[in-house]
């Protein structure tokens, strides 16, 4: 992880925890792959089709740069890459459950979406 990232505040462990983690698809990302384990980028991008190749590859760069997703290519052609959530990045599970059990909780439903696997009633399962 860079400390020296520009924006990353120290002042706060809020703010310096969403200095990481923000960024518009990073917590859809994360709660994918927490959720439905290890996935290639065909099915990540499958799996959140508003967002571009191009942002989906920068979002999981910086996530694994910061140490929470892993980046594993095969050896044997044809290359497949595969992404997956670090121990570090599975100690975010709790919190993003309580942000979706917040979420069901306090916004309007027109402005909640849940996959059938990240209802909140299912946030024990993140971990």
């Amino acid at each position: 992880m860079s400390d020296s990232k520009p924006g990353f505040r120290t002042d706060c462990a809020v703010d310096a925890t969403m200095s990481i983690i923000g960024g518009k698809w990073k917590p859809t990302v994360l709660c994918k792959l927490i959720v439905k384990g290890d996935m290639r980028f065909s099915e990540l991008a499958e799996e959140i089709p508003q967002v571009s190749s191009k942002v989906l590859a920068n979002q999981l760069r910086e996530l694994e740069r910061d140490g929470l997703v892993f980046r594993t290519e095969s050896a044997e052609p044809p290359v497949r890459v595969t992404y997956g959530v670090t121990e570090r990045g599975m100690t975010l599970a709790p919190a993003l459950a309580a942000l979706a059990e917040w979420a069901l909780g306090n916004l309007p439903m027109n402005m909640v979406r849940l996959d059938d696997d990240m209802r909140a009633g299912d946030a024990g399962d993140w971990d």
